[in-house]
């Protein structure tokens, strides 16, 4: 329950930071349509901007701390800091190249579609996250076979 909760809140806080509503259907709207099409790159170049912003201040925030302590304890806290603050940059990279691979397929023509069996996506779990690739339920199976690989 409490997961399900953080996906909602970090789905709406997409939204929000691109400043759109979650997007409204038509009747009889055809699936990938300009309009949603529009709705979708918005999302994602927000995104992209912001997370770019947040590497941008990451490394500026590490210039700007690197200090030379003198105290061993200090020093090894500053290192700690500054290997999760890479760790971190290391995500936000891969989060950009993602997003650069959906903006790619969006104007390609193929975004919105399940990588593996072809089927619509649905907007609501592209609202959630604009970079899947996978339906629900191919995700699904792969997230078995790669737990059963585990074992």
């Amino acid at each position: 329950m409490k997961e399900e909760k953080k996906r909602k809140i970090s789905s709406l806080s997409i939204l929000a930071i691109a400043g759109v509503k979650s997007y409204q259907e038509k009747p009889n709207e055809q699936y990938m349509n300009e309009d949603q099409l529009e709705h979708f790159r918005k999302i994602l170049k927000v995104w992209q901007a912001d997370t770019q912003k947040e590497i941008d201040r990451s490394l500026i925030n590490m210039q700007d701390e690197a200090s030379n302590f003198p105290d061993p304890i200090d020093r090894a806290s500053q290192e700690e800091e500054f290997s999760l603050e890479l760790r971190t940059r290391d995500r936000e990279r891969k989060l950009i190249k993602k997003i650069e691979k959906t903006l790619k397929k969006l104007e390609d023509g193929d975004f919105g579609y399940c990588d593996s069996c072809g089927i619509e996506i649905g907007i609501r779990r592209l609202e959630a996250r604009p970079t899947a690739d996978l339906c629900i339920d191919c995700k699904t199976i792969a997230e078995i076979r790669e737990k059963q690989r585990a074992y």
